[in-house]
């Protein structure tokens, strides 16, 4: 994770951030979430904190190409927060974690993407990026993989029925990857991701450490490999905890793990 300090307010930090993503032509955002909203929506307090998910598929694509799994970590996104003491950071997934964690080190947009986030970081705060210990990953560490009976498309079927049938979650946004390689003339395998949340499971985790904003809201990633076998995955809540130094919410990351458990039996086919 790198992050930097902002001059500026919360609001006009993120403002500033939308706004150079919205001038970048190349850049679609696929989504916003306020999360200190939807923790009032529950009658739960949260500082400011604020995220947004955007991509480009001619940079995205090649990383998915490598290794499909790394579409669980895109699109990319950036989290704008005030902590108690009212400092607000701007903070991203780092191209160091994103090449540990999935094994990309011989792709050539990794300096691009990196670029890219440490400019429109810098240019929201007006201040220079700075390296957090401990962002590296492992590969492939605190993710879930299970393999899907049948096909991509009838596992993401269920998957998403699961989730829009239950009343305590809501669907934040639906990527498919393939369809946006496809958009740049990339070939992809078939690959989906589906963002959603519960804040009253992901604000005492925020509320706790603010930083795992940045893995939050939940998400599972759908997708077929070079031999037709489908697969979804999802982060570990566990992983999450120690990535971000959370210390309490052992009940709450269980409930969590508990419901990322069954929602993925529901797209294997074994619920």
């Amino acid at each position: 994770m790198d992050y930097t300090k902002s001059k500026s307010s919360v609001n006009d930090t993120y403002a500033a951030l939308k706004s150079a993503l919205e001038a970048n032509p190349n850049i679609g955002i696929v989504a916003e979430m306020d999360h200190q909203e939807n923790a009032a929506s529950v009658d739960l307090n949260l500082n400011p904190t604020k995220i947004i998910f955007f991509g480009n598929p001619n940079l995205g694509t090649p990383l998915m190409q490598k290794n499909q799994l790394a579409g669980l970590d895109l699109p990319q996104k950036i989290v704008v927060y005030q902590n108690d003491v009212e400092e607000v950071y701007v903070a991203f997934n780092n191209t160091t974690y994103l090449s540990t964690r999935h094994g990309l080190d011989s792709i050539g947009t990794l300096p691009m993407i990196q670029g890219a986030l440490t400019n429109l970081s810098t240019g929201a705060s007006q201040d220079t990026i700075v390296a957090a210990v401990n962002s590296i990953a492992n590969l492939e560490e605190g993710i879930i993989v299970k393999t899907i009976n049948g096909s991509c498309d009838e596992a993401y079927s269920r998957l998403r029925a699961a989730i829009a049938n239950n009343p305590a979650l809501k669907i934040i946004a639906e990527l498919d990857h393939q369809v946006n390689a496809a958009s740049v003339d990339l070939k992809l395998n078939p690959t989906r991701i589906i963002i959603f949340g519960n804040p009253n499971l992901g604000t005492p985790l925020m509320q706790n450490t603010q930083t795992t904003a940045l893995d939050l809201p939940q998400k599972m990633l759908v997708w077929t490999d070079d031999d037709g076998i489908a697969h979804v995955a999802y982060n570990d809540p566990t992983f999450l905890a120690k990535r971000h130094g959370i210390t309490e919410n052992e009940e709450v990351l269980t409930t969590i793990a508990n419901a990322l458990d069954k929602l993925s039996d529901v797209a294997v086919g074994e619920e």
